[in-house]
């Protein structure tokens, strides 16, 4: 074999390697690996593709978005109506120790400072004070105990409106023998903590407070509105009375000190201090004793609500309706773009399998050429 035949040859073997067609090689076929990979890479979704890949799938999104509208309908019917009571407040006028102190700390603050006494400031915001000691834990933790609360608190399970009845839930507590039966774990007993009653009556009750006008809104959630009803009555005249005696207690203390410090003192100055003071707490303890609102004014009362406030059913549907398109299109889409793939690597398949073939026969043909 000559030198041109050797270097046609060794063109032959270079055009095969490389994949490309050869004018003195025919029966050559392109093997585009590259160009198509590097097709794939710089390819991009287009909207009408998306929109071919989510109408090739629309029974499925319609199916799992209707079966997951459903499924939210039948949990949203099964949970109970809850109804919301609310009154609305106003500050009482503060007409107590606080004011009466304060002037006669204008007055009189000299002299008392000489008999060991420091009369100061001590105006207070009683309103704020009240709201904070609404929601303290002794509190509400009182409150449960007094009106005895645990029960339709931690045990309800639904109300039945025809015969305007509380229903229990038989597997939480026992009605007929009065015992609790929870399941829980340690160190948790089945009769409720005063710490799990007090969170649960927390997320029940809802203050809020005008930052116009100062009205101050307090709401009760439950069930039952008759419960809900009365349990923000009972509230709002407990913490009238738990701050109306602890003023008392408080002007009752002072009294007490200022009476000792008269009969210690021999100066009529003093006395006249000591004598305003004392005419001062006398007169809180009887403006608390009289006064029933005495924090908190009733504006609106506590009505029973006729009208449920949750759960909003028709909008439980939408977002579960909504939810199941969402998956779905995932669903479609993902399996769309994982068909595609596997066709685009079956197509890459029978190419190498068309190519190995093709290189084989003209492996062949140029063997047997040069065995001629």
């Amino acid at each position: 074999m000559d030198k041109k035949s050797h270097q046609g040859t060794n063109n032959s073997s270079s055009a095969q390697v490389e994949g490309k067609n050869h004018p003195e090689h025919p029966h050559y076929i392109t093997y585009p690996h590259h160009d198509i990979g590097q097709q794939l890479s710089e390819d991009e979704i287009d909207l009408a593709e998306l929109w071919r890949a989510l109408w090739s799938g629309k029974l499925i999104i319609l199916t799992i978005s209707f079966a997951f509208a459903i499924a939210a309908a039948v949990y949203a019917i099964k949970l109970p109506n809850v109804y919301k009571a609310t009154t609305q407040l106003a500050p009482a006028s503060e007409q107590n120790s606080a004011s009466g102190l304060a002037k006669m700390a204008g007055q009189f603050g000299g002299l008392a400072s000489l008999a060991g006494i420091n009369l100061g400031n001590s105006g207070t915001d009683k309103t704020g004070l009240a709201l904070e000691v609404l929601q303290s834990r002794i509190f509400i933790e009182n409150f449960i105990n007094k009106y005895q609360l645990l029960v339709p608190l931690m045990a309800a399970d639904y109300w039945d409106a025809v015969s305007n009845t509380l229903i229990l839930n038989d597997e939480i507590y026992n009605a007929d023998n009065n015992t609790w039966l929870r399941e829980v774990k340690a160190p948790k007993s089945p009769q409720p903590t005063s710490w799990e009653a007090y969170e649960a009556f927390k997320n029940k009750l809802s203050i809020s407070t005008s930052k116009e006008t100062g009205i101050i809104t307090i709401s009760i959630e439950h069930y039952s509105p008759e419960i809900a009803k009365q349990w923000l009555l009972w509230l709002v005249d407990e913490i009238n009375t738990t701050m109306r005696e602890q003023d008392k207690a408080e002007a009752q203390r002072s009294i007490d000190y200022l009476t000792e410090k008269l009969e210690e003192t021999q100066l009529a100055d003093m006395q006249t201090v000591f004598y305003q003071l004392i005419e001062e707490q006398s007169k809180t303890i009887m403006l608390a004793e009289v006064s029933l609102e005495y924090v908190l004014k009733t504006i609106d009362p506590a009505n029973v609500p006729d009208e449920k406030d949750s759960p909003k059913r028709a909008l439980i549907v939408v977002l579960g309706g909504l939810l199941g398109g969402i998956l779905s299109v995932l669903i479609v889409l993902i399996r769309y773009f994982t068909n595609k793939s596997h066709s685009i690597n079956s197509q890459f398949a029978d190419i190498d399998e068309a190519v190995t073939l093709q290189s084989a026969i003209s492996y062949g043909v140029n063997a047997k050429q040069e065995s001629n």
